[in-house]
């Protein structure tokens, strides 16, 4: 079985790329050979945006997940839509880039939040200019006005974002880089990424994320809620 190629994995920041089809779904899904769209995982939403034949034809992809064994990735566009698709023609895909830019500015965020707050994370998500995670604090107290500071803080360094790989056993050695309980890295191929924030912070992550944190602009901490004895869960919004 032929892998999609991940391009987002190398640069986040490339918002269309020629492809070939490699199938369909009955599902309504089609499987490339390469892509730039960021495939639903980790709390980051499946990418959306559009499929150009080669005539010109363009379809909506309402979301991006991966197949059952996670080496390719499905664009959902319907099933009456990828009917009309054939396996090996030429293709090009098109993000929705203002949506996923959010998304990226909201991810790097929250690594950011999590070095504000440096307890075990339980869960989290990324919305449309908003995101939220959940933390292990034995003890409450939390101020949303102080962790709104010291994150914006963080993010004023302008501090850059980068990847690297290290091999699954470097990472079995180093238990700590792992901050989250309920969402385990990326395996299955041998070697996991890790995102660096320059000086700040690293940790396993297959998602997408600006290049500075000065890029994520001002953000506010919206609300803390308490979601059981020992959990609280953080919201914050970027502000433009």
């Amino acid at each position: 079985m032929t892998s999609t190629t991940l391009l987002f994995r190398d640069d986040a920041y490339a918002s269309s790329c020629e492809a070939r089809v490699l199938a369909t779904t009955p599902e309504g899904g089609i499987i490339l050979d390469r892509t730039v769209f960021y495939a639903q995982g980790g709390g980051q939403p499946g990418d959306v945006g559009t499929i150009v034949k080669a005539n010109g034809e363009k379809f909506d992809i309402t979301n991006t997940v991966y197949g059952a064994d996670r080496s390719q990735v499905v664009h959902l566009v319907g099933a009456d839509v990828a009917s009309r698709f054939e396996e090996g023609e030429t293709v090009e895909v098109q993000l929705d880039w203002p949506r996923r830019l959010k998304r990226m500015r909201v991810h790097t965020a929250l690594h950011l939040l999590s070095v504000v707050l440096p307890y075990p994370v339980t869960g989290g998500s990324i919305g449309e200019g908003d995101g939220r995670l959940d933390f292990d604090i034995p003890d409450a107290g939390l101020d949303k006005a102080e962790i709104t500071d010291r994150l914006n803080a963080l993010i004023q360094r302008d501090a850059p974002v980068t990847e690297r790989w290290i091999t699954d056993e470097e990472l079995d050695a180093n238990p700590g880089l792992v901050k989250t309980m309920s969402v385990k890295p990326p395996r299955g191929s041998g070697r996991v990424r890790l995102v660096e924030i320059q000086e700040i912070d690293l940790q396993p992550c297959g998602g997408t994320h600006v290049r500075r944190t000065g890029e994520i602009g001002t953000v506010v901490v919206t609300d803390i809620e308490k979601k059981g004895k020992q959990n609280r869960r953080v919201r914050m919004s970027l502000v433009d």
